[in-house]
């Protein structure tokens, strides 16, 4: 066998020292890479129904910078704020929950409560996922709040939530506010309305009314409305800053409503949104718990117009006040569609329930034939006849009529029924020639 040099031996040393060097750095670093801790928290995911939080979620806390929009809940930074959810849910049994949320850095930690249980979640994922949060139990038909409130954040804010995720055997027919073009009506509440049977062709001109605001009922953003017909309404309102009679009638298709007299006090303006029309207001410190009598009349002037007027009785005067005379234009009709109906118009504080009670209903026709009204029959809005929320109610209530919505409650009645009150024969004691005009 020929041998090296002593030059070659030591070259092909050093070349296998080299490359075992090599082999061993590329080892080591593979190891590094392998074995490098994750920075990412790990958590447990959720797949299931998804309840939108844009007409689901609402803010309690008044003064919250945080936002509910179409997208969900953003900007949540505040640790004080807490985020409620709800859904109905139309059985028992188990159901687990989680949330479809990101953050936009660091890790976040915060309360979900259900039932009583609190459970801490943990979410540093900064795509949206679905994050478990846990199990719960349903003990009857009913509907579920979920309350959210932040513990912890290393970043701007907590998450950006878009859903609730809910999966169970009994999750499919969960019904809640999944119509993203009527979010604003859902939150805001369904609204329910009572239609007084009157003697078919009767030429009524004058409807009577009494109306009662259950003391603890009067939440801000409420219409109590009392007297209602084809062409407008009449009833009380409960604002964020103040209270309102409130009298309003429709413009027809082609002219415009206009005010021939107004009572002291009173405002005259146009209105919009919800149609457009006459509106007059008394900024009036009405009271829950207390009876208050309203009347309404429609009297065709003979020249193509009906004349709409209204007063206001309140039990601490006795006295009937004017509100306004509208002239609707191209209008040749008495009263007809009477009704009362109760609304949420603030759509922010739709989780607040109210409650209104009317009573003692009376019609008097052109001829000075009185009537009193005993039947009415229970309609709701679309946000009822779709399902977007089921906390309504309405029919007798020791001896009145009443209507009630919002505040998420669990025993909805069924619209389109009706109800028959036992009549009182007090029939009203009004001199119409003795109304005030002015």
């Amino acid at each position: 066998m020929k041998k090296l040099s002593f030059k070659k031996s030591a070259r092909v040393y050093s070349t296998i020292m080299l490359l075992t060097c090599a082999i061993i750095a590329l080892a080591c670093k593979k190891k590094d890479v392998i074995e490098k801790p994750k920075t990412e928290t790990i958590t447990e995911t959720i797949d299931g129904v998804l309840v939108p939080f844009g007409g689901n979620a609402f803010l309690p806390i008044k003064g919250a910078e945080e936002t509910i929009e179409k997208t969900g809940l953003s900007n949540w930074t505040s640790d004080k704020t807490v985020c409620v959810v709800y859904f109905r849910a139309q059985q028992a049994g188990e159901l687990k929950l989680g949330l479809k949320l990101k953050v936009s850095s660091g890790t976040s930690q915060f309360n979900v409560k259900v039932n009583g249980t609190t459970n801490k979640v943990t979410a540093s994922n900064t795509e949206t996922k679905n994050v478990y949060v846990g199990k719960i139990n349903i003990a009857k038909e009913g509907y579920v709040k979920v309350e959210i409130q932040g513990l912890s954040k290393t970043g701007n804010s907590f998450a950006e939530i878009s859903d609730l995720v809910v999966d169970g055997t009994t999750a499919s027919n969960l019904l809640f506010a999944n119509d993203p073009e009527n979010y604003y009506w859902s939150r805001r509440g369904p609204s329910v309305h009572l239609g007084y049977n009157i003697p078919a062709s009767a030429n009524v001109e004058w409807f009577y009314n009494e109306l009662t605001v259950p003391v603890g009922e009067d939440i801000p953003g409420s219409y109590f409305m009392a007297n209602g017909f084809g062409q407008g309404y009449f009833g009380i309102q409960s604002r964020a800053n103040d209270r309102w009679i409130l009298f309003s009638v429709w413009d027809p298709s082609t002219g415009i409503t206009e005010a021939t007299a107004k009572g002291d006090g009173v405002t005259v303006q146009r209105f919009g949104g919800e149609g457009t029309g006459g509106q007059s207001y008394i900024v009036y410190n009405w009271k829950a718990g207390v009876t208050y009598k309203f009347l309404t009349q429609a009297k065709p002037d003979g020249a193509g117009n009906t004349l709409y007027s209204a007063w206001f009785s309140d039990p601490e005067t006795n006295n009937w006040r004017f509100m306004c005379t509208w002239k609707r234009p191209l209008t040749n009709t008495y009263l007809t569609g009477l009704h009362s109906f109760l609304e949420n118009f603030y759509d922010y504080n739709g989780y607040m329930g109210r409650k209104m009670q009317t009573n003692n209903q009376w019609i008097c026709t052109a001829d000075g034939t009185w009537t009193e009204l005993k039947v009415a029959r229970l309609t709701g809005d679309a946000t009822v006849t779709n399902k977007q929320r089921m906390d309504y109610a309405g029919g007798i209530d020791n001896g009145a009529f009443y209507l009630k919505n919002g505040g998420f409650f669990d025993q909805y009645i069924s619209v389109n029924q009706t109800f028959t009150r036992t009549t009182t024969g007090i029939k009203p004691e009004i001199n119409f020639n003795n109304l005030p005009k002015k």
